[in-house]
């Protein structure tokens, strides 16, 4: 069994689109987390090292949606699972990429897309 910890509501500057005009002039990307974590052991020994730092986990997030623009935001969503998955302490990682400012010719409140993937490791 694992537990969760969320991060969510994380507002990045970025400039990932198809259209020119969205990797020229860029917009407001918000990305909720959910990670699959065993947290009895930092429960235990009270030591931060013993479960996942969410603080740089913000960090590295943030990072990686502000650096080298993509067409889609499902490449971007992997990205930031990839980001995730990296710490050897999350079993799974769930993503939500929202893009409120999509280029929507509509009224409407957001567009997102969640991905759930899972580590592979040996």
């Amino acid at each position: 069994m694992t537990d969760e910890i969320s991060v969510t509501g994380i507002e990045c500057w970025g400039h990932h689109g198809v259209f020119d005009f969205e990797r020229r002039d860029g917009q407001t990307f918000v990305v909720d987390l959910t990670l699959g974590v065993d947290t009895a052991p930092a429960a235990a020994s009270d030591d931060l090292h013993d479960t996942v730092d969410y603080g740089s986990l913000v960090a590295a997030v943030t990072t990686a949606v502000q650096q080298d623009p993509v067409d889609l935001i499902e490449t971007l969503a992997q990205r930031i699972a990839d980001v995730c998955l990296a710490d050897a302490k999350v079993e799974w990682a769930r993503v939500t990429v929202h893009k409120p400012d999509a280029p929507v010719d509509a009224t409407f409140a957001d567009v997102a897309l969640t991905i759930t993937r899972r580590a592979t490791r040996d």
